[in-house]
């Protein structure tokens, strides 16, 4: 399967990708959703919407310093990191990540739209300024961040029930329109409208690659499905592409 996908690398000057919580997992990172997301007995679904922070907004961003916190001490991991060779070897190149890490620009990728945000942006609801966001360690756990102006900042996440950022969403679909291939990277295929990209990709003739660890609901569709870790699956194309 591994040949098949390098074959399509080959004769691709484009390439789309889609990432999701699967290669972060290598990094580390938990999912945070199901049991190994559970925070003091509250689960993401619990937390993660803007009824939540309206209503106690101090759990919510407590919350969210945890997780700021995991995730700082993470790593990108050899998956990211063959991205970012994917993307030097394509005329272009743009990668959807569907993860709030923030470890694709970290690891060196350049073209990366977030669907889902950045936990370490914040948006302010008075004003709307977005802005880079890490909690000072000095700060008191009760002290809700505020911006310049003096309104309350949220994370710059998308919460459940709220819709994702139409721009990035049409932008991802212009450009899978033209792309040549399209890479579909530890995701479970169920969470959309991102579950979505394969069968768009199939539409304009794009060639999908999808790697993961378990077979998908995506799996039957795309030209290749490969089970196994990102970070020794890319790294193996990789280095054959560089052959």
């Amino acid at each position: 399967m591994i040949t098949k996908a390098v074959e399509i690398f080959k004769n691709s000057k484009s390439l789309f990708v889609l990432t999701g919580a699967g290669i972060s997992a290598e990094s580390g990172i938990p999912t945070f959703r199901g049991v190994d997301g559970l925070w003091k007995n509250y689960s993401a679904t619990d937390l993660a919407t803007p009824q939540a922070f309206q209503k106690n907004p101090v759990l919510v961003w407590e919350w969210y310093h945890w997780r700021q916190g995991i995730i700082s001490k993470a790593e990108p991991n050899p998956a990211h990191y063959a991205l970012v060779a994917l993307e030097k070897k394509m005329a272009r190149f743009l990668l959807l990540t569907q993860n709030v890490d923030n470890l694709h620009p970290r690891a060196g990728s350049e073209n990366v739209l977030e669907l889902h945000g950045n936990i370490f942006r914040t948006r302010c609801l008075a004003c709307g300024e977005i802005a880079d966001y890490q909690k000072p360690p000095e700060t008191s756990s009760n002290a809700l961040p505020k911006c310049t102006c003096g309104g309350l900042l949220r994370p710059d996440v998308v919460w459940f029930g709220e819709a994702i950022p139409q721009h990035i969403w049409q932008n991802s679909l212009d450009f899978l329109s033209r792309a040549d291939a399209a890479l579909i990277c530890g995701t479970s295929g169920i969470v959309w409208p991102a579950a979505a990209i394969p069968e768009i990709a199939q539409h304009s003739n794009t060639k999908t690659i999808e790697i993961n660890l378990e077979p998908t609901s995506v799996s039957s569709i795309v030209d290749v499905s490969i089970q196994g870790k990102a970070g020794e699956v890319l790294p193996k194309i990789v280095a054959a592409l560089g052959q």
